[in-house]
This record gives C-alpha cells, sequence and structure tokens, in this order.
C-alpha cells in the first residue's frame, strides 16, 4: 500500500534536490577558482545521494520516485539566476546565487519536516537529508559572506 502523502511530499523534496544538483554541477563548470569548482562538484555529489536516497524511501513506500529536476517555479527562477551568474563566470556572484538556493531547498526541507501527517520513517529519511542540506546551507552562509 501506497502512502499518497508521504510519497507526494517525499517527491517535492526529490525534484527540489536534483534541481539543487544541477544547480551545483553548473557552478562547478564554470567557477572561476578550482577551489570553489571543487567544493560545488562535492556538493554536487551529496546532493545526488541526498536524492537517491529520498528516492529510495519512496520506493520503499510503494510508490514511483521522480528522477528528474523540475526547473519549476521558484526553483527554476532560483536556478535562472545562478545560470545568469555563471555565464559572467564571476565567483562572487556565483556564490551569492547557490547561496540563495540553498535557502530555497532549506526552506522545502523544514515545511516538509513540520508535515505533522508524515510516517516516522518518511520523517527520519527527511531529517537525515536535511541534516545534509543544512550542512551546506550554513557552509554556502559562510563562504557568501567571507567573499562579500
Amino acid at each position: 500500500m501506497t502512502d499518497n502523502n508521504d510519497v507526494s511530499v517525499l517527491n517535492g523534496l526529490i525534484k527540489t534536490t536534483l534541481d539543487s544538483m544541477k544547480g551545483y554541477e553548473d557552478a562547478a563548470k564554470d567557477a572561476e577558482s578550482t577551489q570553489y569548482a571543487t567544493m560545488f562538484a562535492d556538493f554536487a555529489r551529496d546532493r545526488a545521494k541526498v536524492a537517491a536516497d529520498l528516492q529510495n524511501e519512496v520506493r520503499r513506500l510503494g510508490g514511483e520516485p521522480e528522477l528528474d529536476s523540475s526547473m519549476l517555479a521558484a526553483a527554476h527562477r532560483t536556478f535562472m539566476d545562478l545560470k545568469q551568474a555563471i555565464t559572467g563566470k564571476d565567483d562572487k556572484a556565483i556564490i551569492q546565487e547557490v547561496e540563495r538556493g540553498e535557502d530555497h531547498i532549506k526552506a522545502k526541507f523544514e515545511d516538509a519536516m513540520k508535515d505533522a501527517n508524515l510516517a516516522p520513517a518518511t520523517l527520519e529519511a527527511i531529517t537525515t537529508g536535511f541534516a545534509s542540506v543544512r550542512e551546506g546551507h550554513d557552509k554556502m552562509s559562510a563562504l557568501k559572506h567571507s567573499v562579500a
């Protein structure tokens, strides 16, 4: 039996996480500094793992996990801004846009964790993914403030 609410919440997070992963991949390709490129590539791999873990939870629940990013709505706007920053190949602008994307994904996970109707195992999977998201957010925030 599939828990539709849990699957829906998880799939929304998967899309946002895949959006974040793609944003980091783009940032890694176009960063001027190899230090930033390496950091962004590491974050992209981390987001891929978070998405895979959430996809596994959807499968465990009997649902079909999202496999692609949405590139819609706020996530789309965020990463379009990132792409504009990247085309200028300005590391400071890239870092600012990546950090803005981090605010977006962090808020999505926080909202999901407030859903009182989630099964304990689903909430645990989200909380585990959030630990990684929060760490990435905090690192990008600190980086943004160090280059400001």
